[in-house]
C-alpha cells in the first residue's frame, strides 16, 4: 500500500522508476502572464486552451514589475474566471500601492469569486535600484499575508527560494522570512525555478528543520530560450548549471531542437522529483504551452482521452 503523502506534497522517497506504482497522483498547476499586445493575447489564449484539458488545480497569472500589469491582471484572471472551467490564481505585490489600495483589489477579487491569491513581496519598480516600501502599503509579504487573511478565507500562495532570495544575506535569514510568510496565513510556497533535484530536497530539509510544514511545490521552468533564461536567473538568484549552457549550444538557428532538448531536461527533472516523492508540479509556461503539454505527457498526468495504460 502506498503511504499518504506528507505535508509537503510527498509520496514515497526514492522510488527508481518515474511510473513505479501510478501516475493518477500527480497534481499539476500552471503559470500565465498577462498579454501586452492582441498578438500575446491570442498567444496566450491558445495556451490555456491547450493546457485546459489537463485539469490543472489552478492556473495564477503574474503581476508584473512595480505593479505594471495590474489591470491587465486583474483582467486576464476574470476572463479566466468566466470563460473556463479553470481555478484561478491571481498574483499580488506590495509595490506602488497604498493599503486601501492593494484592500481594495483583495476585495474586488472576493466579489469576482477569485479564491487564491499568490502574494508576493515584488520587484522593485523599472529604474530602481532596490526594493522600498510604499509610504502608507505593505512593507512585505509576510504584512501582505496577513491582510489577505483579514479580509478573506483565501487560499494564498507564496514564493519560495531554495537559492535564497536575490536581496536576503543568508539562507537563514531567508528562511526566517517564509516562516513569517507561513505562519501570516499562507497555505502555500511555490518554489523559484531551479535545475538540480537535490537542491530542492535540500532546501526542504531545511523548511523542516524551521517548522515550515506546508506544501512546499517546485516551480518548472522548460527552457525556451537558454538566453532569456539567463536573464531570468539574474534577476532572482537562480543559478544555470553549466552543462545546460552547454546542451543548449549552437541551437540558436534550431527551435525544434531546442524544443527537443527543453523538454527531456524538465522530463528529467521532475522524474528525478517525482522518484524522491514529489506529487505536485507548478509550470512556469511563458504562455506556450506546447513545452509544459510535452511535459506533463511524460510525467503521466494528461487529458481524460488520453488516459490509458503505459507500457
Amino acid at each position: 500500500m502506498t503511504p499518504p503523502a506528507d505535508s509537503y506534497g510527498l509520496g514515497p522517497r526514492h522510488r527508481t522508476s518515474l511510473f513505479a506504482e501510478s501516475v493518477k497522483d500527480v497534481r499539476i498547476s500552471f503559470e500565465f502572464f498577462p498579454p501586452k499586445t492582441e498578438a500575446m493575447e491570442r498567444t496566450l489564449w491558445e495556451s490555456i486552451k491547450t493546457l485546459e484539458p489537463l485539469d490543472p488545480a489552478f492556473v495564477s497569472v503574474t503581476y508584473g514589475a512595480g505593479g505594471s500589469t495590474r489591470e491587465r491582471t486583474h483582467n486576464t484572471v476574470k476572463r479566466i474566471l468566466t470563460d473556463t472551467a479553470l481555478k484561478p490564481a491571481a498574483h499580488l505585490t506590495c509595490v506602488n500601492a497604498t493599503r486601501e489600495e492593494v484592500d481594495a483589489v483583495i476585495r474586488d477579487y472576493k466579489e469576482a469569486g477569485v479564491n487564491h491569491i499568490v502574494a508576493l513581496r515584488g520587484d522593485p519598480p523599472e529604474g530602481a535600484k532596490k526594493y522600498e516600501a510604499h509610504p502608507g502599503g505593505y512593507a512585505n509579504a509576510a504584512e501582505l499575508v496577513a491582510g489577505i487573511r483579514a479580509i478573506g478565507d483565501f487560499e494564498i500562495s507564496v514564493g519560495a527560494y531554495p537559492e535564497k532570495h536575490p536581496d536576503s544575506p543568508t539562507l537563514a535569514a531567508d528562511l526566517d522570512n517564509l516562516k513569517r510568510k507561513i505562519d501570516a496565513g499562507a497555505t502555500r510556497a511555490i518554489t523559484q525555478f531551479f535545475f538540480d533535484a537535490e537542491q530542492y530536497f535540500r532546501f526542504l530539509d531545511h523548511c523542516q528543520s524551521y517548522g515550515i510544514n506546508v506544501p512546499i511545490v517546485p516551480g518548472i521552468l522548460p527552457v525556451t530560450n537558454f538566453k532569456s533564461l539567463k536573464g531570468f536567473a539574474g534577476a532572482c538568484g537562480a543559478s544555470v548549471p553549466a552543462w545546460l549552457g552547454e546542451l543548449f549550444e549552437g541551437l540558436d538557428e534550431r527551435p525544434q531542437t531546442r524544443a527537443l532538448v527543453a523538454a527531456t531536461v524538465a522530463g528529467e527533472l521532475c522524474r528525478r522529483l517525482y522518484a524522491g516523492g514529489v506529487r505536485d508540479f507548478h509550470f512556469y509556461t511563458l504562455n506556450r504551452a506546447e513545452l509544459t503539454f510535452a511535459v506533463c505527457h511524460m510525467l503521466g498526468h494528461r487529458a481524460p482521452a488520453q488516459q490509458g495504460v503505459i507500457a
